[in-house]
């Protein structure tokens, strides 16, 4: 298959109840009209972006995980977004990409976000993930590994680029930019999924999700508000759109170093 739908969740999480916050995005998704292929939620979306580790993180068999898994089998959808893991006596900002089936894929977040003392509470991750869905190969990162184009970029691995994030009006005309570049750059499809409203420190929220396309224009924002919507991802425009460029094919070969 050559196309995408992908349904991009814009809210206000409920600060620290994980059974609140996926009650009402249970209800934002039963009233869709077609889920699409993919749903993405937020960063920490049952918690909001908190270093309260030790009472709020969950072990994977746990209940946000079920929910997920639940609603991906009953909407016969792919659903996705972040939770705080503990694993092994380790805390992780952990990507869960859910499949109907309750096949999963996993990515942890490498770049810990210092100003929160994220880097002191969890362990980062140190893998790139990418995973497919109608042909699609999507590869998650989580908020400020937006910052980090090394990390991201794209050698031939993904036709979507995805961010979960929490990332503060403060600083919300980077994410504007950045969600952009890393889509010019990359020769890439990008999701941006972000939160409004105002979390338990205080720190507020504008949203700002979007999906842009391969030259860097706005398929879909979100603006300021609470809201919801579906975009259609065509892969064989992508691929006719790199084969007439190539500008792939000149960049600089690398290796990370983790």
């Amino acid at each position: 298959m050559s196309a995408l739908n992908i349904t991009i969740i814009q809210a206000d999480l409920r600060w620290h109840d994980a059974a609140a916050n996926c009650e009402y995005f249970e209800g934002v998704i039963n009233n869709l009209a077609d889920p699409g292929d993919l749903i993405v939620l937020p960063e920490m979306f049952s918690t909001g972006f908190t270093m309260d580790v030790q009472i709020q993180a969950e072990r994977f068999n746990g209940p946000s995980v079920k929910w997920m898994r639940r609603i991906a089998a009953e909407q016969n959808t792919c659903l996705c977004g972040s939770l705080i893991i503990e694993d092994n006596g380790y805390f992780l900002n952990r990507f869960i990409l859910m499949r109907p089936d309750g096949s999963h894929a996993l990515y942890d977040k490498r770049h810990l976000f210092r100003l929160a003392d994220e880097h002191r509470h969890f362990s980062a991750g140190a893998e790139i993930v990418t995973f497919e869905i109608n042909d699609f190969r999507i590869c998650p990162m989580i908020c400020y590994d937006l910052r980090f184009p090394v990390w991201c970029r794209n050698r031939d691995r993904y036709d979507l680029l995805l961010y979960v994030a929490n990332w503060p009006s403060r600083r919300h005309f980077a994410w504007e930019t950045l969600l952009r570049a890393r889509a010019i750059e990359n020769l890439a499809y990008v999701a941006g999924v972000n939160r409004v409203g105002t979390d338990g420190n205080d720190n507020p929220y504008v949203g700002g999700s979007a999906v842009i396309d391969y030259l860097g224009a706005d398929i879909v924002d979100l603006g300021e508000d609470i809201a919801v919507a579906t975009a259609s991802l065509d892969l064989a425009a992508l691929n006719a759109f790199r084969e007439k460029v190539a500008f792939h094919l000149d960049a600089d070969e690398f290796l990370i170093s983790t």
